[in-house]
């Protein structure tokens, strides 16, 4: 059998010979108006992958890669009205970026668009339940600042102003030297301690990579584990609400919108080859479980989100999720940083560790045999766990 190391090895050593050059992981987007259909188009904006050489065996034995994960981020909309932070939003991940940024890679879901002015191209169908969310560009930074290194795209917020909008994003973030994935087609090419690592981020939203289209989903992790020596996938699926934190293990709908299957599109994404599954979309955390030795956690909740999203209650409280996996992404240790959300003011440490006690009680609640256990002090290490 022909391992994945070993496919990576011979790519390698294939460009090595053309005399291929490295290019950089920044490719800037081009995309038409607002009118493309549901089903996937071509790959338009495929950032570049970094092609890189494997570490040698003797050094993969001993590399363990951290990875930090949080779900929904939004820190202010300028649409319809000013609703951005006095203090345009430098500081409002500044109580968490340490945390953030210490992980090897970090990963989190930007709800909204990065755009300077422009129009909204989507149609509200129920204004009740109908928000639109616009950044300034400018913002990217502050993602930067804190220590992401790649977005999810890829979200029922992500067209709030069309393509057009979401192009405006990826550039921003680009700009700023974040990778990100959500179109159809576009996916991060990452390293660490030598390791290549693929992040994937799916939705439910049109021209985005498909959540629902269960086949082709893990078609692209098949195809970006053979690449890459490790893979991250994000979701951004399941219906919403504060009553919206047990697993249904059946397809969700949300105001008539499919939101998926997401326990079998996660480990459907295990099984074809992801290292690290995590979602969000329901605004409230929901538990989580390790399948075949790798981590998946169902929703990390609201993380960072100024204005138009509620906080109130359990809406309010988020992880800030660690993972350490081995280099052939089996899991090793995970952390639940317990973060609350009070407004004004961005995320911060919760001393109470609200979430932490959530997480375990759902985790329990919806996966009897989860094999994880979540300690007091926020450590989550493995339990044995029957097939």
């Amino acid at each position: 059998m022909v391992t994945r190391a070993r496919i990576a090895s011979l790519l390698a050593l294939q460009l090595c010979l053309t005399a291929c050059s490295t290019t950089p992981n920044q490719a800037v987007p081009t995309t038409s108006a607002d009118t493309t259909a549901d089903s996937a188009q071509p790959a338009e904006t495929q950032q570049a992958t970094v092609t890189l050489v494997p570490a040698t065996e003797a050094a993969r034995k001993t590399v363990h890669l951290t990875f930090a994960a949080v779900g929904d981020m939004m820190l202010g909309t300028d649409y319809p009205e000013n609703h951005l932070p006095d203090d345009d939003g430098i500081d409002f991940l500044a109580k968490v970026a340490p945390i953030i940024a210490s992980a090897d890679l970090s990963f989190g879901n930007l709800e909204g668009v990065l755009v300077d002015g422009g129009e909204p191209a989507k149609k509200c169908k129920n204004p009740s339940a109908c928000y639109l969310f616009r950044s300034p560009t400018r913002y990217a930074k502050h993602f930067l600042d804190a220590g992401f290194d790649a977005l999810s795209v890829a979200n029922n917020h992500a067209r709030d102003f069309g393509e057009d909008g979401r192009s405006s994003t990826m550039i921003a973030l680009s700009t700023a030297g974040i990778a990100h994935s959500g179109r159809v087609g576009d996916f991060a090419s990452l390293e660490s301690r030598g390791l290549t690592v693929s992040f994937i981020a799916f939705s439910v939203t049109r021209n985005s990579n498909l959540l629902h289209d269960y086949a082709l989903a893990a078609q692209t992790v098949v195809e970006q584990a053979a690449l890459h020596d490790l893979v991250v996938v994000s979701f951004h699926g399941g219906a919403e609400g504060r009553n919206m934190t047990r697993i249904p293990f059946a397809e969700e709908e949300y105001f008539g919108e499919p939101r998926g299957d997401v326990v079998r599109f996660a480990r459907s994404m295990v099984d074809a080859g992801a290292d690290f599954v995590f979602g969000h979309g329901p605004h409230v955390v929901r538990g989580m479980e390790r399948y075949k030795d790798r981590l998946i956690a169902y929703s990390l909740g609201n993380f960072a989100t100024y204005y138009g999203i509620s906080v109130s209650g359990i809406k309010g409280i988020a992880p800030i999720l660690m993972v350490t996996v081995d280099q052939q992404g089996r899991f090793i240790a995970g952390h639940v940083h317990s973060t609350e959300q009070v407004r004004p003011g961005g995320p911060q440490p919760d001393p109470e560790q609200k979430v932490l006690t959530l997480l375990r009680e759902l985790s329990a609640e919806d996966f009897v045999e989860n094999g994880l256990q979540f300690h007091a002090d926020g450590r989550i290490s493995k339990l044995p766990r029957n097939p």
